[in-house]
């Protein structure tokens, strides 16, 4: 059964056979070349210069990544330094509050100094300092198919010609929304907004009219956003930062938001026993992002969903982090299990700011203007956000997309784990397809509480000393890694290598 699969172990997933998906060829038009040429300061009056130039940035992206290897199994090192990343952090700290703009950015978990991104591509990245790193984060999760695609940046340049944003509606805007209503098996119809947040704020306020209740249950370590009524126990930055919740959020905009442990059966049978006829909704990542990769059990997916119908409240799967990246239609769809209502963000977006919510026509017609329910924003719907999602979930349906991914993130979860038990470390780690995760504990770990368990200062000596060998993952012991389709077999073992020389020195 479907709803089983993630429960294969590593090694039985590894032994598929799969091949990666077929190299796409991309040429660029008259039009893209003359907007690339413009942006660049060339003259050209036809395709071959700008592909020229295409390749020409491949070869240079390919010698940089030679440095990486000499870096990782040469003897004569390049020196790591981040003198400029600390004198531009120096300065932020006086122009930002904490220097940084999202809480998770700052260090404050793994300690030392926060490296300023100067470029990426592919699935690399460089600093001021000239350091380049192998990216597992992927800008959070939306660098699904790599940084700065080709096609993606050419069909932006085009974009631009027309205009950045026309707070009116485009035609672009119907093209991405039936992309994701043909994939997302809840989605029958689509709101488009600009961020994560801003979509859970708007699927909340939609549960809450559609059944005239007002009560929620969230779970431990899950992560919905900064709106008030999320920030109860919810992980991520809040937790790296050991803060419980935050100031500044009214009492009353929390006293109707429930938690449970993830995973856990009785409590949520007992919160709506408590709360008869009162709960609007159940909302989840239906696989936890936001306190390190933690997966759902087949029985606690199958007694939400019957527990949500029994009790007349609405499932909403927040697919910010999932959506696309377990599967084109999400975790819904890998699962097998189809909510009422869904979130989405990221990759939609192509790396560009975006979200949306959607579900069942019935109740999506509740919202403004078609309905009472009001949810606006200038930016929603922008043609460069449409544009950029338009060409990724393109890319994302070709074949083998998914097999792919799996193949790549088993072998590097594998090897990473394997690597560290050899060296004696307690630890423990697990993926489906483009989404992976590990925990300094032997696990295994079901909820935030498992999680918890890790030994974060451990993590911290290890996160420092694999950016010194040029890879790059989330700084926080609580948050899933991304892999994509631009890492390449060599990149995996690059980091196995990277890792296992780590591990030996913890």
């Amino acid at each position: 059964m479907r709803i089983l699969h993630h429960h294969k172990t590593i090694h039985q997933q590894l032994q598929i056979n799969r091949s990666p998906p077929p190299l796409l060829s991309y040429q660029p038009s008259i039009a893209s070349t003359k907007m690339a040429a413009a942006i660049t300061g060339l003259a050209v009056s036809s395709p071959s210069l700008l592909t020229q130039a295409v390749v020409s940035d491949r070869r240079f992206r390919r010698r940089s990544a030679s440095v990486v290897r000499m870096t990782l199994v040469g003897e004569e090192k390049k020196t790591y330094t981040l003198t400029k990343s600390e004198e531009a952090f120096k300065a932020a700290k006086e122009l930002m509050p904490g220097g940084v703009n999202s809480p998770v950015r700052a260090f404050k978990s793994v300690g030392g100094q926060p490296i300023i991104i100067d470029s990426v591509k592919g699935s690399h990245m460089w600093d001021i300092d000239g350091n380049e790193y192998i990216d597992y984060v992927g800008s959070w999760g939306p660098a699904i198919i790599g940084h700065a695609d080709d096609e993606v940046l050419a069909a932006l340049a085009e974009t631009m010609k027309k205009g950045t944003s026309f707070g009116a509606p485009c035609l672009l805007e119907n093209v991405l929304a039936e992309m994701v209503i043909s994939a997302v098996p809840s989605i029958e119809m689509v709101r488009f907004v600009n961020s994560g947040t801003e979509a859970c704020m708007g699927v909340l306020r939609l549960a809450r009219a559609f059944t005239g209740r007002e009560k929620i249950i969230k779970f431990e370590g899950c992560y919905h956003g900064h709106a008030d009524p999320f920030l109860v126990k919810a992980g991520s930055g809040v937790a790296t930062l050991g803060l419980p919740d935050s100031p500044g959020v009214p009492k009353a905009a929390t006293y109707t938001t429930l938690t449970s442990p993830y995973n856990d059966i009785s409590t949520v049978e007992s919160l709506f026993e408590a709360n008869k006829g009162e709960i609007a909704a159940i909302i989840l990542e239906p696989v936890v992002g936001n306190a390190g990769f933690i997966p759902p059990t087949p029985e606690f997916l199958s007694f939400i969903r019957k527990v949500t119908k029994d009790n007349g409240a609405l499932l909403i799967f927040d697919e910010v982090m999932t959506g696309f990246r377990l599967s084109y239609g999400g975790a819904q769809e890998y699962f097998g299990m189809t909510p009422d209502l869904t979130t989405l963000g990221k990759i939609i977006g192509g790396g560009l700011p975006v979200g949306a919510y959607g579900g069942r026509r019935e109740i999506m017609e509740l919202v403004a203007p078609a309905g009472p329910m009001y949810q606006a924003g200038t930016l929603s719907g922008n043609p460069l956000a449409m544009t950029a999602g338009i060409h990724t979930l393109k890319r994302l349906k070709q074949p083998g997309t998914y097999e792919y991914l799996n193949k790549i993130t088993g072998e590097l979860v594998q090897g990473f784990v394997d690597a560290g038990k050899k060296a004696g470390h307690a630890i423990s780690g697990g993926y489906i397809n483009g989404m992976f995760g590990f925990f300094f504990t032997d696990g295994p770990v079901y909820n935030f509480e498992d999680a918890k368990k890790s030994d974060t200062a451990k993590f911290g000596k290890f996160y420092r000393a694999m950016l010194e060998e040029g890879v790059y993952f989330a700084p926080s012991q609580f948050e899933a890694g991304f892999t994509s389709l631009a890492h390449t077999h060599e990149d995996i073992q690059q980091t196995i290598a990277a890792a296992d020389k780590v591990f030996k020195t913890l």
